[in-house]
């Protein structure tokens, strides 16, 4: 069953207003569903937006932040519950084991890497939960392009398609996350070698 729910997203404070209006209206969908919020811990960028609507409807929105950005002060109180870890790497596989699902707004490198990597647990087995991303204003077009070239190109299986989900509005997130039914996932030597 699905409770928590890691969003990761751009902490930047200066994107178009779209970004900024589907994070909140994600976040009200996403509380408005009884899931509470896993994120970086910020009171910044589309981590926030999404964060305080979560906040004011009275769901959990509970912090994850690596020591040197707490102590740079971009953290906030709103949180329920506060984790500081020692680096990043902490910070994901405490994001990691606090959550049920993975939903990844628009963001830059630390988005991107920090998704990916969820993508890879999953298709080894280590996770099976639903990895979802937001496609706000197209923002993951061009990615999901790339996906489709490396798939084409065999540098990853056809069925790494069903690692994770593209929407295209955050009602079509949350309503995933509501009927979400994992597959059984048996990795083995044989599908690692296999082509599809």
């Amino acid at each position: 069953m699905i409770k928590n729910v890691c969003v990761f997203a751009s902490s930047c404070n200066y994107l178009e207003d779209i970004y900024y209006k589907e994070a909140s209206e994600f976040g009200d969908l996403l509380s408005k569903s009884g899931f509470n919020m896993v994120y970086g811990g910020s009171s910044l960028g589309l981590m926030w937006a999404c964060a305080e609507k979560v906040k004011q409807n009275g769901a959990k929105i509970i912090g994850v932040m690596p020591e040197k950005l707490y102590n740079m002060g971009v953290s906030t109180d709103e949180c329920v519950e506060l984790t500081v870890t020692k680096g990043m790497r902490e910070r994901k596989a405490k994001m990691d084991e606090m959550s049920d699902a993975v939903v990844a707004l628009a963001g830059g490198f630390g988005t991107l890497e920090e998704f990916t990597e969820m993508i890879v647990q999953k298709q080894l087995g280590y996770n099976n939960k639903p990895i979802v991303l937001l496609n706000t204003n197209g923002f993951y077009n061009k990615l999901n392009e790339f996906f489709e070239s490396m798939i084409a190109q065999n540098f990853a299986r056809n069925t790494a398609k069903e690692l994770y989900y593209i929407a295209q509005t955050p009602i079509e997130a949350v309503e995933y996350l509501k009927s979400y039914q994992p597959k059984a996932l048996a990795i083995s030597k044989a599908d690692i070698y296999s082509r599809n």
